[in-house]
């Protein structure tokens, strides 16, 4: 199975956070940071970035850049309010996710190919679910090394992907200056290029010892890199604590049958992705949003923990029902959380195997086909309107 290793990079994150929230904002150069000709930039939207503005810069030196600025300061409650969604948004694709910043993180997609398609197919369902949830852009790299991930999430910035299989590392690594390499600073940059090393592929001209007596301990590691050896994998942060699943409307609706249809489609992702990781919870929530963006969700804990879809689907439809629905609704979804690793053992005094265990079953099953033949291949009747008017 080939590893892949996913960095995924907000765009331009705090200025894009202040562009979000303030529409008068969008379209100008802005920078986050302070006011004062005493403050720094902490962070350039791209219109800014395009006069010439980056982050560490001084104020007086932005003005000087950009005279027409919008200088903001900065809420860091509210980056990191949207930084946990798109952490928990991550989570929906693979528990192993690590947060290397509030902006960034690296998610292992080793294995998802079998969920979501081709590893350029996962990438597209990241960026397209962080702006659903989010309303911002993300970039995206992928790689089968850590180090080479963060760069190529670099490389078709803002908004972008780029995809490093094994079969190019070789060739990208000879061309690539090593000012790119994570860790490679100003003076180390400087000290090689006194040596004559200015890509990569310099770098493996001489042996590790060579680099080693020159440079210590970072010596090797730099040859490694070069010929891109990083041991390192994903350590998550934190254990995943729900899966979730939500889409927003084209159109607002009170159409109770289209709703219903939804969040069996929502119940079939978030059970399929609960067993693709082992998962079993405890606790079906639902959430709303209405037209005016007001917001409610309503929960309901089972008796035992599971990944069913269809137990998922009728607890979050009785939820539905207990709704009144006076407002037009824009957002629906289903989650699932209270979670437990699905390996257990199994107790003498449970009920013999009957109905719960046919529906498991059948959910393995319909995995199986569609890890097979595509996640188009098998859909249920009650989901053919739904297909048709996406």
């Amino acid at each position: 199975m080939q590893t892949w290793i996913l960095h995924i990079d907000m765009d331009a994150f705090f200025a894009s956070v202040e562009q979000l929230d303030h529409p008068e904002y969008r379209g100008k150069p802005l920078a986050v940071g302070g006011t004062s000709d005493r403050s720094v930039v902490s962070a350039a939207s791209y219109e800014a970035r395009r006069r010439g503005v980056r982050s560490a810069m001084s104020v007086v030196k932005a003005r000087r850049l950009c005279p027409d600025i919008l200088l903001v300061s900065g809420r860091m409650g509210r980056y990191k309010e949207v930084s946990g969604q798109v952490m928990d948004t991550l989570r929906e694709f693979s528990p192993t996710v690590e947060q290397a910043s509030v902006d960034e993180a690296y998610l292992d997609g080793t294995g998802l190919e079998r969920l979501f398609g081709p590893i350029d197919e996962v990438g597209r369902r990241i960026k397209a679910r962080v702006h659903e949830v989010t309303g911002l852009t993300c970039s995206v790299g992928a790689a089968p090394v850590r180090f080479l991930a963060k760069i190529a999430s670099d490389v078709n910035k803002p908004d972008g992907m780029f995809i490093l299989g094994p079969d190019d590392m070789e060739g990208f690594l000879r061309q690539l200056p090593v000012g790119r390499v994570p860790g490679v600073g100003a003076k180390l940059v400087e000290a090689l290029r006194r040596l004559g090393v200015r890509t990569c592929g310099d770098v493996l001209h001489k042996p590790r010892d060579y680099w080693e007596q020159r440079l210590g301990k970072y010596g090797g590691v730099l040859h490694d890199r070069a010929g891109g050896i990083d041991p390192r994998g994903v350590i998550p942060t934190s254990e995943a604590k729900s899966c979730s699943a939500e889409n927003t409307f084209a159109r607002d609706t009170t159409d109770r049958e289209e709703l219903t249809r939804w969040i069996l489609a929502q119940s079939e992702r978030v059970g399929a992705d609960l067993r693709a990781h082992g998962y079993k919870g405890r606790t079906v929530t639902l959430k709303v949003k209405y037209a005016d963006f007001s917001q409610i969700t309503r929960s309901k804990s089972l008796d035992a923990r599971t990944d069913a879809t269809a137990l998922i689907f009728e607890t979050a439809r009785e939820l539905l029902d207990q709704l009144e629905l006076r407002r037009a609704v824009r957002l629906i979804g289903v989650g699932v959380s209270n979670f437990e690793a699905r390996t257990r053992q199994i107790s003498l005094f449970e009920d013999a195997p009957g109905t719960a265990e046919a529906s498991s079953e059948l959910d393995l099953a319909v995995d199986a086909v569609r890890r097979r033949f595509g996640s188009r291949a098998v859909t249920r009747v009650d989901l053919l309107s739904l297909k048709k008017k996406k």
